[in-house]
């Protein structure tokens, strides 16, 4: 009857179910992670891509040194230092990519083919391990090489894009306490696939504000005194991922491009009707999908060069993440805090409902109350996206009842804290019992913290030929019966508090095991 100690067996239940939890909410499907290798596969090609591009810019500026040091010189220096830093720093990304494949895969693992793509110590061994501070590390580079290259940009709104883009500043997730560096949220308990990929797409920004950097000193140079020698076409898309629904934007450009003779650009074989490359459609076909053309230009001799491009882009699902902060369930009665989350989408373009319940925001966190046991309700979000609400995602939750609460009785301890005495093994004073008021009841094994209103107790003493005494508290108040039983009591004596009954917020009213309470 003793209702304070636990079993093995329960001990062994309660242990299985957290690791169940644990296991429910690390599973990551397999579609999103083979949606990631195809993220990090495009964005790979794009960095490529905008490699060969800033080459050929460099190239550019080295070849108008060549004809003209006097002028070119001092734009020369600073696209030199500009073209090595952002190539070691793309580089000391590379090797960190490979450290987290060959952590996941093996000494042999290659980050452009990871086989255990799910592997969520990886990033976090390679990147968090307190000796190394690779995160850390990483982070104090890039927030340099920011501070370094912004001012080679002159263009304000593209400057603040350029700082914006390689900013290592990052809000808390919901139901964070206290700050969180960039690097924690970058490969913390992070996919080895998704890690690599976000690594790969700082690798894309830094490649993007080399570029800006390197227009910027080439045209201050003064690129139309000097003929263009060489062209290449490139697409530069906004994103190489995309929701279904979602809109695609890049741009279709030519390198060292003279700005008074615009080309012509072809896609598919139409031409584009945009003066500035921007090329844009609406996405509803999921999977990779490519798209190619051609870019005409006049040359200085009247004929026309034709330069060929190709590129992929790939669309997935809307992807919503709905989790309950305390478990895999919804209770009745109380109020169930739930993390909505939307990746690639503001919060403030969130929105979410509930069917059977009402479901309150707060800020960025939410909170869903509930009442009828046994029921299934569902949450759906829908997002704003391009200007409309679309979609994303949706979760059903069964409701249960709250579980059944312990007994305890409110005590001061020596150094007058209040402490909750929930019956035998442990002995209490008779002094302590004296001054206790009466019964309560509650849940708080840590997950969820409830209290329950006692309704009614008995007590049961033992006179000296062992007949039973019942005494009945209408309440949660000890009788003043039951309180001289007390007083009568002697050293080592015990009674037990038996019939209780108590009501929880979700309105039912159950009996709750009894508890025996022995005095020192």
């Amino acid at each position: 009857m003793a209702g304070g100690k636990m079993s093995p067996r329960q001990r062994m239940i309660n242990l299985m179910y957290i690791v169940l939890t644990a296991m429910l909410a690390l599973n990551v499907s397999s579609d999103v992670l083979n949606g990631f290798s195809q993220v990090q596969d495009g964005l790979h090609r794009t960095n490529l891509n905008m490699s060969a591009k800033n080459d050929i810019q460099f190239k550019y500026l080295s070849d108008l040194y060549a004809k003209n040091p006097v002028k070119a010189g001092p734009w020369y220096e600073k696209g030199s230092e500009l073209h090595k830093r952002s190539t070691d720093l793309y580089l000391a990304i590379d090797s960190l990519k490979l450290l987290i494949a060959q952590k996941a895969d093996g000494p042999k693992g290659d980050y452009t083919n990871i086989k255990n793509l799910d592997d969520l110590e990886a990033a976090s061994v390679t990147m968090l391990n307190p000796a190394t501070l690779r995160g850390k590390k990483l982070r104090e580079t890039v927030d340099a090489y920011r501070s370094y290259v912004a001012p080679l940009i002159s263009d304000s709104v593209k400057r603040a894009a350029v700082l914006d883009m390689l900013s290592t500043n990052v809000t808390p997730p919901p139901g964070t306490v206290g700050p969180i560096e960039w690097e924690q949220k970058m490969f913390d308990n992070m996919p080895a696939i998704a890690a690599v990929t976000l690594l790969t797409k700082l690798q894309n920004d830094i490649r993007q504000a080399e570029s800006e950097a390197l227009t910027n000193l080439i045209t201050n140079v003064d690129i139309g005194d000097i003929r263009v020698n060489e062209l290449n076409a490139f697409v530069i898309p906004n994103s190489n991922m995309i929701m279904r629904g979602g809109k695609y934007s890049a741009n279709i450009v030519l390198a060292a491009i003279d700005t008074t003779m615009r080309p012509s650009i072809y896609v598919g074989g139409s031409k584009l009707n945009s003066s500035n490359g921007l090329y844009e459609f609406t996405a509803n076909s999921i999977g990779k999908h490519e798209f190619s053309g051609y870019i005409e230009v006049l040359k200085g001799d009247g004929s026309i060069d034709r330069r060929p491009f190709k590129s992929a882009y790939t669309v997935i699902e809307p992807m919503a993440t709905i989790s309950p902060t305390m478990m895999n369930v919804l209770y009745a009665g109380i109020d169930n805090p739930i993390s909505i989350s939307v990746p690639g989408v503001p919060m403030s373009s969130i929105n979410a409902s509930i069917s059977g319940g009402t479901l309150t925001r707060n800020g960025d966190s939410w909170t869903a109350r509930v009442s009828q046991v046994g029921s299934e309700v569902e949450i759906s979000v829908t997002a704003e996206l391009d200007g409309r609400s679309q979609g994303v995602g949706s979760m059903k939750f069964k409701v249960r009842k709250l579980p059944d609460p312990t007994a305890y009785i409110s005590l001061k301890d020596a150094s007058g804290n209040a402490v909750h005495y929930k019956g035998t093994p442990k002995r209490i004073s008779k002094a302590q019992l004296m001054s206790a008021s009466g019964l309560g009841a509650s849940v708080d094994d840590g997950i969820i913290n409830v209290t329950y209103s006692v309704v009614s107790f008995s007590t049961v003493f033992y006179d000296s030929m062992g007949n039973a005494i019942p005494e009945v508290s209408a309440g949660a108040s000890f009788s003043e019966r039951q309180k001289e039983q007390f007083k009568r009591l002697k050293a080592g004596k015990s009674f037990f508090i038996s019939n209780i009954k108590a009501k929880g917020p979700d309105g039912i009213t159950r009996d709750i095991s009894p508890m025996e309470v022995a005095l020192n």
